[in-house]
């Protein structure tokens, strides 16, 4: 029995291969090598999140009803008995409380949405920490940050569905935001509303949007994300035998084949075991969107939710200044437009941009498939955190009422401490993670021309004691001195040897600035001739 299946599968692959060559295909594929280290898993958490989302989506969009006609309700959920709202809203109730599981599947795919945005960032800050986007990955961190858009665009469009009060308030938001853009607003809120907010037409354009246009365009961002992996080969991290021209690791096939199978299951499980255990999202206790009623204490999902507190931290006006004018007859709300569209445009522009601005500023333009340790990028993890800073200020302005409750503080004195604090804490988080990233460089420093302290002294026949340094193996080593010691560019005079002015020097001083900020404070790796010195010495 096993040797007539053993021939049929045997045959049936032969078959296939002879009219379509695909052996070679698979043959690449399953000898290309990867190398192997917990972090690259972050970006399969977000591809099988994904595929969790197309799944649970599928059932859902089976009892949904993406309509905003007016109903009274007649369901089982007795409290909603004869309530105005509109069909959307309908339709989501009887999911989760008449049809079989649907409870389940709405929470599941509502916290495998947050896992797959919270993953996609997770992945892009261990890219931005170890310099993968460098040469010649510029383009598919581009895709990724898009990827990442695509995400925010998804659980926002889906978050929306329902139509009840706490998502119809958010769309109240965006439309105000909307509305703040000069001259074009208004005409961009009707078209996309189909009239006044709320219109008529929001939910089946939001539904259309949800369950077509951007997963595909997310499946085929990730289809583009993964060839170019491919293409590029997977970076890998410092160690022995490692260089920019190999990769170390373990085949496609059979191993992480193998082990991405079972690491589906896994994350399906997790976000299975969330959605039966934990309630997110109970639309049944915020009631069908009304405009009048605003709940206290609600915000939108967190990936959303730094626009919300950079909308709440904006003053109306700063020391007498209004930040609202009235100019040839329209009006400009420069306190929408600055947290609402200006800032969020500012943050993801700087995002996207960056290996660009980088490979710019330092002159660093080669290839790079090893990649760094945080602690030898020092300025770029200093910016990192920063970043991360300012994100964690907009956010805990978003809850400032939830904040303010729990501990008991001022709302008001809580927005004005986040409002010094979005300008200090991000610059004070750069320096010390600086700091501490050449701290730690100097104790890689130490380590290498010292070793490691065993504890155990030892005393000389001259009366001397010293303690007994144990040196560090060789992989430790090649870890703590293989990263480039790259020294601050050299402007040349602003005249030449004729007296001449050299063009574009001014240029050139702007760009040794830059480089001096991200070279000039550096711990140089031990070289070959001080470890001698100091093995010599010991």
């Amino acid at each position: 029995m096993g040797t007539k299946l053993n021939n049929a599968a045997a045959g049936t692959a032969n078959y296939v291969d002879e009219r379509t060559s695909i052996g070679g295909f698979v043959k690449f594929f399953a000898r290309k090598i990867f190398p192997d280290h917990w972090s690259f898993m972050l970006g399969e958490v977000a591809l099988y999140s994904f595929i969790v989302l197309l799944i649970s989506g599928v059932f859902l969009t089976a009892f949904f009803v993406p309509s905003m006609d007016i109903i009274h309700y007649d369901g089982t959920f007795p409290t909603m008995q004869g309530v105005e709202m509109s069909r959307a809203f309908a339709s989501t109730l009887d999911t989760s409380f008449e049809v079989p599981g649907g409870l389940l599947m709405r929470q599941i795919h509502h916290w495998a949405a947050l896992l797959f945005t919270a993953s996609i960032l997770f992945h892009m800050a261990r890219v931005f920490f170890t310099g993968a986007f460098r040469k010649p990955r510029e383009i598919n961190w581009l895709i990724g940050f898009t990827l990442m858009i695509m995400s925010l665009a998804a659980g926002f469009t889906g978050y929306s569905l329902p139509d009840d009060v706490l998502s119809g308030n958010g769309l109240r938001i965006i439309d105000g935001i909307v509305k703040a853009i000069p001259i074009i607003g208004t005409y961009i809120s009707y078209w996309l509303f189909g009239g006044e907010f709320p219109g008529e037409v929001l939910i089946p354009r939001l539904f259309t949007a949800h369950v077509l246009l951007v997963p595909a365009l997310i499946l085929g961002l990730i289809a583009l994300h993964l060839f170019l992996v491919f293409l590029h080969k997977h970076t890998q991290y410092p160690g022995g035998g490692r260089t920019h021209k190999n990769v170390v690791g373990l085949p496609l096939f059979p191993v992480y084949t193998a082990k991405a199978g079972g690491f589906f299951f896994v994350v399906f499980g997790v976000i299975a075991f969330m959605g039966a255990f934990f309630t997110i999202n109970p639309v049944w206790n915020y009631g069908p969107y009304d405009p009048s009623p605003v709940s206290a204490g609600t915000q939108p999902d967190w990936y959303i939710l730094f626009v919300d507190g950079a909308l709440r931290m904006m003053p109306g006006e700063l020391w007498g200044f209004p930040f609202e004018w009235v100019i040839g007859g329209y009006t400009l709300s420069m306190n929408l437009l600055i947290p609402g569209l200006i800032m969020p445009a500012l943050l993801f522009g700087f995002m996207a941009f960056y290996p660009w601005f980088e490979a710019w500023a330092t002159g660093d333009r080669g290839e790079k498939h090893v990649l760094d340790r945080p602690r030898n990028a020092p300025v770029r993890t200093g910016i990192g955190v920063a970043v991360i800073t300012f994100y964690v200020i907009l956010v805990l302005e978003g809850s400032n009422d939830i904040v303010a409750n729990l501990f008991h503080l001022s709302l008001n004195d809580l927005t004005i401490f986040f409002r010094y604090a979005i300008f200090i804490l991000p610059v004070v988080a750069f320096m010390v993670t600086k700091r501490f990233c050449m701290g730690l460089q100097r104790k890689d420093r130490e380590l290498v021309l010292h070793g490691n302290e065993t504890g155990r002294i030892v005393r000389h026949e001259n009366g001397e004691y010293i303690e007994v340094h144990e040196p560090l193996d060789e992989q430790a080593r090649w870890i703590a001195v293989n990263y480039d010691d790259i020294a601050p560019s050299v402007v040349a005079p602003s005249h030449n040897d004729r007296g001449v002015a050299r063009k574009g020097h001014k240029f050139d001083r702007f760009k040794h600035r830059l480089s001096r900020f991200y070279f000039e404070d550096r711990v140089s790796p031990v070289t070959p001739s001080e470890l001698e010195e100091a093995q010599h010495h010991h």
